[in-house]
């Protein structure tokens, strides 16, 4: 790992949250995710599990947490497994765990070997009553491939088919969603670390440069100030390419008196920022694109104003559009007509604003929590409203990243330049 050692605290926290959550007499199993591959003998760089992570901290691959809080030994009611060291396989690839390690990372006292697991696993299981089993239940998952979670899964019921089983991932969804503040405090450093290479960037923009310079500059930045690396693949869509989405191709150049719309963020300690801004390439605004960008802005002020506890996102993504509707009539998108014979299904804004305004934020881009269910405080979401305008060419969004409390909420990204006037001065330094 490039990131200082975290406080492990944040794991135990977790952990113990979690077994707060189970039933009586229950063990639950974590696996890793798996190495994939992509050709010939190379493998994708490993990714570790989310839910793991968040238990234990470990990025190894072949780790698991094993937690049995009823085991009639102590000693075993928190396992932390890890692969046992190798020497042939360090030479080829590197330095695991030793036990000290393992539970320096992730506060777990008891460490056994992978090779070992099976002949401890079974008398634990037959003490237990019900086994907790992890799935992936990302409402946005769109991947099919049976990864171990689910291969898994299938094995341990076709071994101990009487037991009663739990979806953990159902547990987890509860528990992700709201951070604790020593999460905050590792999110909050994937942010300044974002913060700092936006400026940089800022300084760097300028006609006749190339959208995967920009990309260059952001991943250099983030390197050096120890992130793993870009939590998502970072969009830099200069002109008309700003209105697609996720844009990724990153390789035009960027010309004078176009914007260009920069969404990415920094990876550090499995925490992810999120960061959306949009910046004119001369470093000057039109007198129109200021118009849409300082509308964008608004929509972004009030959806913050209103994004406390209580309210669903279902709800405040409808009030959201509300407002857009009176904004985008405002600047000349919308006429009457088309607000009063709009489908409800399909609003007349939504020509305009065409995805979500906030995603829940954590470990994963698009983190664990629900849509329909009360926000609660201690969440963390992204507010990021966007104007894309086929007829000018115009791709506008901006988007920070927000920790609910308990009478409203806190713009972690509250330093970052924002505003028309900043965004200028500093490109102007």
């Amino acid at each position: 790992m490039k990131y200082q050692p975290l406080n492990p605290d944040i794991f135990i926290q977790n952990r113990k949250r979690f077994v707060e959550k189970m039933e009586k007499n229950a063990i639950s199993i974590f696996n890793s995710n798996d190495e994939l591959p992509t050709n010939g003998d190379q493998l994708h760089r490993f990714k570790q599990n989310a839910d793991l992570y968040w238990l234990t901290g470990i990025e190894q691959e072949d780790s698991m947490l094993i937690l049995f809080p009823d085991n009639p030994d102590v000693k075993y009611r928190e396992v932390l497994v890890l692969v046992r060291p190798d020497e042939m396989k360090e030479k080829w690839n590197g330095h695991l765990f030793r036990a000290h390690e393992g539970q320096a990372v992730s506060g777990i006292k008891t460490i056994i070997w992978l090779d070992s697991l099976d002949a401890m696993l079974q008398p634990w299981i037959h003490f237990a009553d019900t086994i907790y089993l992890n799935t992936n239940e990302n409402d946005r998952k769109a991947n099919l491939v049976p990864v171990r979670d689910y291969r898994y899964a299938e094995m341990i019921k076709q071994r101990f088919p009487l037991h009663q089983y739990k979806r953990s991932a159902k547990i987890m969804k509860e528990l992700r969603a709201v951070k604790t503040p020593l999460e905050i405090e590792v999110l909050q450093k994937a942010i300044d670390i974002t913060d700092i290479t936006f400026r940089r960037v800022m300084q760097l923009i300028k006609p006749g440069i190339m959208e995967y310079e920009i990309e260059a500059e952001i991943y250099h930045s983030f390197l050096s100030q120890r992130a793993t690396g870009p939590g998502y693949g970072s969009i830099i869509a200069s002109g008309d390419r700003a209105r697609t989405l996720h844009y990724v191709e990153n390789n035009r150049e960027c010309k004078d008196g176009e914007l260009i719309l920069m969404d990415f963020g920094a990876d550090y300690g499995g925490y992810n920022a999120d960061l959306s801004r949009t910046v004119p390439v001369n470093g000057k605004f039109g007198r129109r694109q200021k118009t849409v960008y300082n509308a964008c802005l608004h929509l972004h002020h009030y959806a913050a104003s209103i994004l406390k506890p209580g309210i669903s996102i279902v709800d405040y993504t409808e009030k959201i559009g509300d407002e857009a509707t009176v904004v985008f009539q405002k600047i000349g998108l919308l006429r009457k007509s088309d607000i009063k014979n709009e489908d409800p299904e399909n609003r007349a804004y939504r020509k305009y604003l065409y995805h979500g305004i906030s995603h829940h934020l954590g470990i994963d881009v698009h983190d664990l929590g629900t849509r329909t269910a009360p926000v609660k405080a201690g969440m963390v979401f992204t507010i990021e409203p966007g104007i894309y305008i086929e007829e000018e060419q115009m791709g506008i969004r901006i988007e920070n990243n927000f920790w609910i409390t308990r009478n409203g909420n806190k713009d972690l990204m509250k330093n970052i330049p924002i505003t028309v006037e900043e965004i200028e001065a500093y490109m102007k330094k």
